[in-house]
């Protein structure tokens, strides 16, 4: 179901609030890192970047993904790691933001940097960590993200905009946090833009009479809660929340840029669903209500994007 390069066309956009979230993690020398919903893995290798003596392992339920994922950390890829230098920002508990400079990151494949959530959170499989890898500690196996358990407790957790492909992801996120070790830090961020033409134009058309039976069992993405949700969740004795959103603006450029982002993400479910000859007529008529809706300026498209960031701390007994 999902189309790497297509995903990464916007990877710079993608990847940036994967830089302000992990920008708030606190761990200065983790033992174990999981990235859930790793994609095509530049991230999680910039996540190794950061953390160079940490075993970092990514997972994803995306064959295709985690291909990517493995082909360009085998010849040698960077990630867009240009926010972090080894073991910073916030390597020492503090809350400076990240550099901005990861648009001029080298990608791992044609097309760019980025990360994946996984189709659907329902695929199981796996590797041994450093498995299959051109760098000691960094694995990426095919999995899980609702099974997935630790081979030890971890020190970093990071669910990178895969959340809301995941149904009843509360639970889940109270089962990633006991995951965690004492000390240990889980962030995570999932777009909130659901109330936007891009999303909202994708649910009226799916129940509309033309569409409704075909896409009947397509599983469009469910976006996050609000920032006060995950507090509410997640703040309980031993645990301190940070939860906030921010709503980037990016200007995309090209000929209806909006509708090659969401052929990346939002339509995914969609195109799975239907054949070859129906996926170009949906997208046809998606793509002329786009145009409408997100119309280009002299200096490209404007293409506003709300996301919600929350940021756990496990305290530790023995360093009270």
């Amino acid at each position: 179901m999902w189309d790497a390069g297509q995903y990464l066309r916007f990877g710079g956009e993608r990847a940036r609030p994967f830089f302000d979230l992990v920008a708030q993690v606190g761990a200065s020398d983790p033992r174990y890192v999981a990235d859930l919903g790793c994609g095509p893995g530049n991230l999680t290798a910039a996540l190794a970047q950061r953390w160079p003596n940490a075993t970092v392992a990514g997972v994803d339920s995306s064959p295709e993904m985690i291909a990517t994922a493995r082909v360009a950390i085998e010849n040698g890829a960077r990630g867009p790691a240009a926010g972090f230098a080894a073991g910073s920002p916030g390597g020492d508990g503090g809350r400076e933001p990240p550099a901005r400079g990861i648009r001029g990151a080298e990608p791992p494949v044609p097309g760019g940097p980025g990360g994946s959530p996984p189709r659907t959170g329902r695929v199981t499989g796996g590797s041994a960590p450093g498995a299959g890898t051109a760098r000691p500690g960094l694995s990426f196996a095919l999995g899980d993200v609702w099974d997935w358990r630790p081979e030890q407790p971890l020190d970093v957790l990071v669910g990178n905009a895969v959340l809301q492909w995941v149904p009843g992801h509360d639970e889940l996120l109270l089962r990633w946090a006991d995951l965690l070790a004492p000390g240990g830090w889980l962030a995570f961020q999932l777009p909130g833009n659901f109330d936007q033409p891009s999303h909202a134009i994708v649910r009226e058309m799916a129940g509309s009479p033309r569409w409704r039976a075909l896409l009947a069992d397509a599983r469009l993405n469910r976006q996050a809660g609000d920032p006060a949700d995950y507090a509410a969740l997640l703040a309980r004795p031993g645990f301190e929340v940070d939860a906030w959103e921010t709503s980037y603006l990016h200007i995309l450029h090209g000929e209806n840029p909006v509708l090659e982002w969401t052929k990346g993400s939002t339509l995914r479910p969609v195109l799975a669903a239907l054949d070859a000859e129906q996926a170009d007529a949906f997208v046809r008529e998606y793509g002329e209500r786009l145009s409408e809706a997100y119309r280009p300026r002299s200096f490209g498209t404007l293409f506003p994007f709300r996301r919600v960031f929350t940021v756990v701390h496990r305290a530790d007994p023995g360093r009270g």
